[in-house]
């Protein structure tokens, strides 16, 4: 067995569980928001701090997948970007890509939402902004989840490989 390989499926499988409370906290109060009269705020913020977290989560898997499997962590200005990008890369005799092309557009809207969440005022967040957001998320993270679930299982075969020699 190789360790690396099931240690950064079993991290992708755990993050994968808390990703899945984090996007049903978003619906649950994007949902909750109408009802709240003038609490709506806290609803709003709760929103926007739980999207934060999903992709702050996902970024945390593409870093482990990029410093365990493609060898080393990016850097400079623009690295947020380029992790993205890179896990849409095909790697041959690496490995292959951790998601679509079209799947990572779609998360870097969510990306952007992030550093505007970082840089504003929590008062500023204007629902109308994060209603596509919000809007979109059950399905792409349905997609974004299976093909993090089909990369897991690669790793789960990569870990097994000196396994399948050791017996030829």
């Amino acid at each position: 067995m190789i360790p690396r390989y099931r240690l950064l499926q079993s991290r992708i499988l755990s993050e994968l569980d808390e990703l899945d409370r984090t996007a049903a906290a978003v619906q649950r109060h994007w949902k909750n928001r109408l009802s709240a009269g003038q609490d709506q705020d806290a609803y709003i913020n709760s929103v926007a701090l739980n999207l934060h977290s999903f992709y702050s989560g996902l970024e945390r898997m593409f870093e482990l997948i990029a410093v365990e499997i493609d060898g080393g962590k990016l850097s400079g200005g623009d690295w947020h970007v380029e992790l993205l990008r890179q896990m849409t890369l095909d790697l041959p005799g690496i490995r292959p890509a951790v998601m679509s092309k079209p799947s990572a557009e779609q998360l870097d809207e969510l990306r952007r939402f992030r550093h505007r969440v970082r840089n504003i005022y929590a008062a500023t967040l204007a629902p109308q902004r994060m209603s596509a957001v919000v809007e979109t998320l059950p399905e792409l993270w349905r997609d974004v989840r299976q093909q993090l679930e089909a990369f897991a299982a690669y790793l789960d075969e990569m870990s097994r490989a000196d396994e399948d020699h050791a017996d030829g």
